[in-house]
């Protein structure tokens, strides 16, 4: 044909205007085109490439006129190339129509795949069997979890799966029992990652342990959280109103908390749900139950009648801000170097810490002064004695002497001998403020000194502070110094590195002041707990928990229970005021009176007081929300009741939480499950690491870098994470800072991962050693292995025959191939060594072993080489493999249900049941055990060895681009001889789309020549033929440098093993394994050198 004359732009290029582009010509059909028209001596035209080529083809003057042989010779030439010419564009042009063909169809499976589908509605009525569409519906081919996860938990809890099954006695089945009290999330807010995290490993183990045929009971439950939900609530009032509780009273106010313990109990559990948890929900418990409030009551008033419990006005943490005391595990010490001023509740400007204030006190009746020092200006006026070590030869002579306080004119202190003063530290005297701090107040004992508080409940100073009376306790700070100085008494002022106490949940600062509390004697308790961890009844994981256990139980105070709050167990004390007469020390135990109701204290008192007329007054303090919550174990079980479940299923088997409240919970519910019940309240407690942001911060409400479970499951975007900072009460000073981290974590939002990826990779994560930083990537990743899964059975579910019905026992039949020998042992050692994990609570390890089964071992290798059986083989081979394959996929779904509930049952429930086998759920199915016959190490090594030269096949021809070829197999010896002839096939099919043929030779034939070589292993050796395929001389260098790199590896095994303290250490079987790893190293050794001479013969050739 000819081309356009109307213009002289080359091959393949525009012309002008045109309807549609042709397909692009590639490179070589322009060329050869080109070349054709050149030599086509009948008028096919080539463009000119210059202007004087242009001329020139007018201007045929003066060239040499050729003979009739020269023409005819160019003539055969020319019809030669053009028609090689001709048969090239053909090939480019169908193979470029060919291309467009098959990328309109792409793109029109692409534009049809991102057609929207329609909204999924959930057909299956509440609690009933989920209704399962067929796969090829359009909302089923690929995996969505809100598809999947749909349906499912209504029907397992309505069909009552999640709750204990008893033996046909009534008693525990023959194969144990197992129980976790789920620790009660607080009823402040939603659920977090920490929350997920827990519930995750727990369920994990719930699951695993009711398909080993247990009685199993994961009992649910909430916790009343006295000071945080208090807080939380007290916040909301006067951000919404305006209003403290004050203005509402303490009944109005309880109400309105318990509104929102009922709203946030119901979202809490409804994401407990969400997260698949196997609860039994008949047995769920709230704290402030009837029954656990009873088990409260129980306690401290067996304990007050045996005098564990005490009265005593000591040394209390208080929070001006919460207006409570706390315990010391509520208080958080922040660690300064020097001076540092801290944002305060309450104060619009920061305050002064990290410092230390000199001045000095004057001595009564004298013109000496004494200097003193504190990091606490303002409690100066809470100070009663000045100290001084006995041997102090400087303050010898004003021991027994008074010193006057500046600022409160009748008030002498008296300078007293001690003991406990460093002479070394500061100036050798230490000013005494015997109510406001602990050292002190021991000094005030010893002395006899006086105890003057200065303080108000809420920060501001009484009359006992003289004329700073009424003003705060900071602007009292700073008053003091400038009065200090006007008076001529301040010294100095300098950097102090010191530890500020700060309230854990308002962040307020602590002040050290007396009241009158209830406190329980720790010491006997705290014994009882660290015999029970050091005789093994209860074991803790991670050893780490374990040491911190016993150290913090070794140094352990006695626990102040009182708490200045409205929301929790009201203490069951009660004050007696004898009727005609003035009330008496609120601080004398004496005067108090527990009982189990109003009416048995009223028997109490009158019992004790005979004859004497009184009346009641109960304590309006609550208890430590830590006191209901030690006795949360059995108090669930119906204790102080005798209950069946008590009988049955307590002890408790495993506590799962995280290591942070090892001291506030583990081992105070140790402490009073020995104590009430005789019996440790559990055998085991596993700690699992906290869950940190991705800058590695703790996750806290108060820094807006707390992670919704929910917004992972269903995936959330970036403004709504925004939005969700609004809603609740963080400091407006972080919304800007927790944004710019949503930004900076998120900048596309968090994508739906759904419940079964969030699941596996929180438990994925659990080493049990260091904290976790969350990243949703890795979750997200995981989703890509649930589509895997889904897929792999989507596929299989297809070649199964429709009347497909599996045999009665997975028991192998002796007619399987080497492909299935070898899946049903990676099967069995894969459910050995997950039961081991998760016996042993190596969660990671777990996830890894059933990863790798289900992803490298069953999708990758023997799906793949299960499809030309299946295809091509006799009816035999063909139903074998579909046994086998149902085999592997049943047990593979069965053994990551514990770890991914609702994908495993909505392909689980798409499977044939074996005969007689009448398992209504994968949740009741039997968790695979390993099974002895089906361990086969010699297919498993034979079956490997077909795998490693299948993967040195594809890893040649991928190195060398090359498509088709010649391979030689060279075997070492005659087993893997057998094995290698026998299996061709396989390595064929494993290949892949490449056109080879094969051919076995013998470790004694000699090494085919013009190939390249793959060391499979010391048994086998692949190699490829290249010779006139490739550059000779690139290959040369290519294998040297990996001979160099076998070469080192030999050399560094043989270091190893010849070491003589490796010889005596390591085990034989350690030892085996790296002879192994010498010989292969060795064989590719031999391999490339034999490589680079045949590459070097190939040049010779």
């Amino acid at each position: 044909m000819a081309t356009n004359s109307a213009s002289s732009n080359p091959i393949g290029e525009r012309t002008g205007p045109i309807s549609g582009l042709p397909p692009p010509a590639s490179d070589k059909t322009k060329a050869a085109i080109t070349d054709a028209a050149s030599a086509d001596p009948i008028g096919q035209h080539r463009t000119a490439t210059t202007a004087s080529e242009q001329i020139s083809e007018s201007d045929t003057s003066g060239k040499k006129v050729k003979t009739e042989k020269e023409l005819e010779k160019e003539r055969k030439k020319a019809e030669k190339a053009k028609k090689f010419a001709e048969k090239k564009a053909k090939t480019a042009t169908t193979a470029t129509a060919s291309g467009v063909s098959k990328t309109k169809e792409k793109r029109s499976k692409l534009e049809a795949k991102d057609e929207p589908l329609p909204e999924y509605v959930e057909e299956t009525p509440e609690g009933q069997k989920k209704i399962l569409k067929p796969f090829d519906d359009p909302l089923y081919k690929a995996y969505n979890p809100t598809i999947v996860e749909s349906a499912w938990y209504a029907w397992w809890e309505k069909e009552g799966f999640f709750q204990p099954e008893f033996g046909p006695d009534g008693k525990v089945k023959k194969e144990g029992c197992f129980v976790i009290p789920e620790p009660p999330p607080n009823v402040t807010g939603l659920l977090h990652m920490g929350h997920a995290l827990g519930n995750a490993l727990q369920d994990c183990m719930i699951r695993w342990n009711r398909m080993k045929g247990k009685t199993v009971l994961w009992l649910p439950g909430c916790d009343h959280a006295g000071i945080s939900t208090q807080s939380v609530v007290e916040n909301m009032l006067w951000r919404r109103q305006g209003k403290t509780k004050y203005d509402l009273g303490r009944e109005k106010f309880t109400e309105l908390v318990w509104d929102w313990k009922e709203e946030y109990h119901q979202k809490i559990n409804s994401v407990l749900r969400r997260m698949g948890g196997s609860f039994d929900w008949t047995r769920e418990a709230f704290t402030m139950d009837a029954n656990l409030s009873a088990a409260v009551t129980e306690t401290f008033v067996r304990l007050h009648e045996e005098g564990t419990i005490y009265r005593a006005n000591r040394l209390v943490n208080w929070c001006v801000k919460l207006n409570t005391a706390l315990s010391n595990l509520e208080v958080v010490n922040k660690e300064l170097e020097g001076r540092t001023m801290l944002d305060v509740p309450g104060y619009d400007k920061k305050v002064e810490f990290g410092v230390i204030v000199h001045f000095f006190y004057e001595i009564d009746r004298s013109n000496e002064k004494i200097e003193v020092a504190t990091t606490r200006p303002e409690t100066m006026l809470g100070d009663t004695a000045i100290a001084v070590h006995p041997k102090d030869e400087r303050y010898k002579h004003l021991v027994g002497k008074n010193a006057r306080h500046p600022f409160v004119t009748d008030r002498l202190m008296p300078i007293v001998a001690d003991d406990y003063v460093d002479p070394e530290f500061g100036t050798g005297a230490v000013k005494i403020t015997p109510a406001h701090d602990p050292n002190d107040f021991a000094i005030g004992q010893r002395h006899g000194l006086k105890f003057l508080n200065i303080l108000n409940d809420d920060g501001t100073l009484n009359a006992n502070a003289g004329p700073y009376n009424g003003q705060r306790r900071f602007d009292a700070r700073r008053a003091v110094v400038e009065d200090l100085k006007a008076k001529g008494l301040y010294v100095k002022t300098e950097d102090n590195p010191m530890k500020v106490p700060l309230c854990d949940k308002s962040k307020d600062v602590i002040e050290p002041l007396m009241k009158p509390q209830w406190w329980m004697r720790m010491r006997d308790l705290a014994d009882g707990a660290i015999k029970v961890v050091k005789d093994g009844q209860v074991k803790i994981r991670p050893e780490t928990a374990e040491r911190n256990y016993f150290r913090w139980l070794e140094g352990i105070n006695d626990w102040c229970l009182s708490r200045q709050l409205w929301w929790g167990h009201q203490a069951p004390a009660y004050f007696i005021q004898f009727d005609g007469e003035e009330p008496g020390d609120n601080s004398d135990g004496e005067l108090w009176v527990t009982g189990r109701t109003f009416e048995a204290a009223e028997e109490k008192t009158a019992a004790k007081y005979p004859g004497k007329k009184f009346t009641l007054h109960r304590d309006p303090d609550v208890l430590d929300t830590w006191f209901s919550s030690a006795l949360w174990p059995f108090s669930t079980l119906g204790w102080p009741k005798e209950t069946n479940d008590m009988a049955l299923l307590y002890p408790t088997s495993v506590l799962e939480t995280g290591w942070d409240i090892l001291f506030f919970w583990i081992a105070r519910m140790i402490m009073l499950g020995v104590k009430l019940t005789g019996q440790v309240p559990f055998k085991e407690v596993y700690c699992h690491a906290l869950v940190r942001d991705s800058d590695g911060r703790k996750m806290s409400k108060s820094l807006g870098n707390v992670i919704d479970p929910m917004d992972v499951i269903q995936g959330t975007p970036l403004q709504a994470l925004h939005d969700k900072l609004l809603l609740g009460n963080l400091d407006p000073k972080e919304v800007a800072n927790a944004t710019r981290f949503q930004k900076s974590a998120f900048p596309d939002g968090i994508p739906q991962c759904g419940t079964d990826a969030l699941r596996f990779s929180l438990i994925a994560y659990t080493t049990g050693g260091g904290d976790i930083n969350f990243d949703v990537k890795v979750i997200h990743g995981y989703r890509k292995f649930c589509n895997k899964i889904y897929q792999a059975t989507k596929f299989v579910h297809g070649k199964l025959d429709k009347d497909f019905v599996p045999r009665k026992s997975a028991k192998k039949t002796g007619k399987e191939s080497l492909a299935e020998r070898w899946i049903l042992h990676k099967f069995t050692t894969a459910a050995k060594e997950i039961n081991q994990a998760l016996e042993t609570r190596e969660f990671q390890q777990a996830t890894l072993i059933v990863y790798q089964y289900w992803y490298n071992q069953l999708c990758d290798v023997y799906i793949e080489n299960s499809k030309a059986i299946i295809q091509d083989g006799t009816e035999e081979e063909k139903r074998s493999a579909q046994d086998t394959l149902y085999t592997a996929l049943e047990g593979a779904l069965t053994t990551i249900h514990p770890f991914m509930p609702f994908l495993t049952e909505e392909l689980w429930q798409r499977l044939p049941r074996r005969p007689n086998d009448p398992t209504p759920s994968i949740v009741k199915a039997a968790y695979p055990e390993y099974d002895e016959e089906m361990d086969d190490p010699s297919s498993e090594a034979a079956y490997e060895l077909v795998m490693g030269i299948s993967k040195g096949v594809r890893s040649l021809m991928a190195e060398y681009s090359l498509k088709d070829g010649k391979v030689y197999v060279q075997t070492y010896d005659d087993t893997s001889n057998k094995t290698v002839n026998e299996q061709l096939p396989s390595i064929k099919s494993l290949c892949g789309k490449v056109a080879i043929s094969v051919e076995v030779i013998s470790g004694d034939q000699e090494k085919p020549t013009g190939c390249v070589t793959f060391p499979v292993s010391s048994n086998a050796a692949v190699f490829l033929h290249v010779k006139g395929r490739v550059d000779i001389d690139a290959e040369i260098s290519k294998a040297q440098a990996k001979l160099k790199k076998a070469t080192d590896g030999t050399l560094r095994q043989k270091k190893i093993l010849n070491d003589p303290a490796y010889q005596q250490k390591v085990s034989k079987d350690v030892q085996e394994m790296e002879l192994k790893k010498l010989a292969d190293f060795e064989a590719e050794a031999l391999n490339y050198k034999a490589t680079i001479e045949h590459f070097e013969k190939l040049k010779l050739e």
